[in-house]
């Protein structure tokens, strides 16, 4: 081999060494998604992972509804939710038939459900143009698949690779078959000294169509406020007994706090300041700093306009606020002196966060400033949201500490009928209305 063979054989063998080289790519690091943990379930509306963000459970007729639907007709509602771990998994979902309180019924799914069990969520997407990533998931029901063949209370769960000890997030559906009809109104509470502070619904349950025996044994009413589980009364006992008439209207009973006007603020765009911004700036996530709230336990009442503690997903600054609505970190500071209970804390709740009193929506305290304060991680959109003293465990302790509680207080009322015939083993939800305050309100 002469001097220039060499050379050109050389140089082809570096050449394909630098090209082999060349195709060699490092291993890209496999990202690790955390799996929900075994969890046992919770007749509530509830999320079951912090990751779990943004859900909405309405009627699909009106954005934020309630959740119920008439049984054997085309209403759905719609389950909406984002999950912030990123990604997509193996999401399933189901129901099951409950009793007037959340108790689950002695029957099988097959007595309650039609066709399938279970079926799996098959539409999500994964956010677009966002700084916080996260995989947004989409259900309607009933469906061909699920479908719920008699009344009563559902709790639809939802969970992951087809089992339901790794649930994500627990709604509750109500499922109505009309067969009596109501009709309420609100008043001042019987209560001398309440009557400026409480709302009192008196009403009637017709039942020309429906052959009630034993109205005490079979015949329960549900009363919600703003349709919270936290503030609702079960009543078992009509006070007056007439013909085709149940009459509830008992001096002690279906009373409630009136509270206040729910707070709220705007986030649908992280661009521009609202009215209830102080400041906003941008890292890594956006982070919004809201004016400080004042305490609104105070003698007189004062008029504002609130959604009643629902919250709206909307982007200003986007299209579709679905997948390009972004995330931000919320900050929010109430002046309140510290609370004489040292075992309690101030929570925000909302209907934003199923009004779930834990380490999330717990606030702290600063003693020099003398203001409670915390930050929270939302997506845009707008949203009530009130303070209440709690226990650690949740209960609550005064759900007006910083609010007050006035007459005036504009409330949504929902009233629910269970019809549980004789030898029946389960109870039907026969009858629902919403009344409002600022309609059905009546000074004694």
């Amino acid at each position: 081999m002469n001097k220039t063979t060499f050379q050109v054989a050389l140089f082809s063998l570096l050449i394909l060494s630098l090209s082999c080289f060349a195709q060699k790519k490092p291993k890209k690091a496999r990202v690790f998604r955390a799996s929900a943990p075994n969890s046992e379930t919770i007749y509530d509306n509830h999320n079951y992972l912090p990751e779990i963000k943004s859900v909405e459970f309405y009627n699909r007729e009106k954005d934020q509804s309630f959740p119920i639907i008439t049984l054997g007709t085309n209403e759905q509602v719609v389950l909406k939710f984002d999950d912030l771990r990123g990604g997509s998994s193996n999401l399933f979902y189901t129901f099951e038939h409950c009793d007037a309180e959340w108790k689950p019924s002695s029957l099988s799914p097959i007595d309650y459900l039609e066709s399938f069990n279970e079926d799996r969520i098959q539409d999500y997407r994964t956010s677009f143009n966002t700084y916080q990533a996260y995989t947004h998931y989409e259900l309607s029901l009933p469906n061909r698949t699920v479908l719920p063949k008699i009344s009563g209370n559902y709790l639809l769960k939802v969970y992951e690779d087809g089992d339901q000890r790794k649930i994500l997030l627990s709604r509750r559906l109500y499922v109505i078959q009309q067969k009596v009809q109501v009709g309420a109104q609100i008043v001042q509470s019987n209560k001398v000294m309440e009557r400026d502070r409480r709302q009192k619904i008196n009403f009637t349950v017709f039942h020309p169509g429906l052959n009630i025996q034993n109205p005490y044994q079979e015949v329960r009413v549900l009363v919600m406020q703003n349709a919270r589980s936290d503030q609702s009364q079960l009543t078992t006992k009509p006070l007056f007994v007439r013909n085709n008439e149940l009459v509830y209207s008992d001096l002690n009973t279906n009373d409630f706090h009136g509270g206040n006007e729910f707070r709220r603020f705007d986030t649908r765009s992280f661009r521009f300041k609202s009215q209830s911004t102080a400041t906003i700036a941008k890292d890594s996530l956006f982070h919004v700093q809201l004016f400080r709230d004042p305490n609104w336990n105070t003698p007189s009442y004062t008029s504002q306009f609130d959604e009643n503690g629902e919250f709206y997903i909307i982007n200003q600054d986007g299209t579709d606020p679905d997948y390009d609505g972004d995330y931000g970190y919320i900050t929010f500071t109430l002046d309140a002196p510290p609370q004489p209970d040292t075992k309690g804390n101030v929570y925000i709740v909302g209907s934003f966060n199923n009004y779930q009193k834990n380490e999330e929506s717990r606030m702290n305290y600063d003693a020099e400033s003398k203001q409670f304060y915390t930050t929270m991680l939302l997506k845009q959109g707008v949203f009530d949201y009130h303070y209440t003293w709690a226990t650690t465990t949740g209960d609550i302790i005064n759900d007006h500490a910083f609010d007050g509680s006035f007459f005036e207080t504009e409330n949504d009322y929902q009233i629910l009928v269970y019809y549980k015939q004789p030898g029946s083993r389960f109870e039907e939800l026969v009858a629902f209305t919403q009344i409002n305050s600022s309609q059905g309100l009546r000074r004694n």
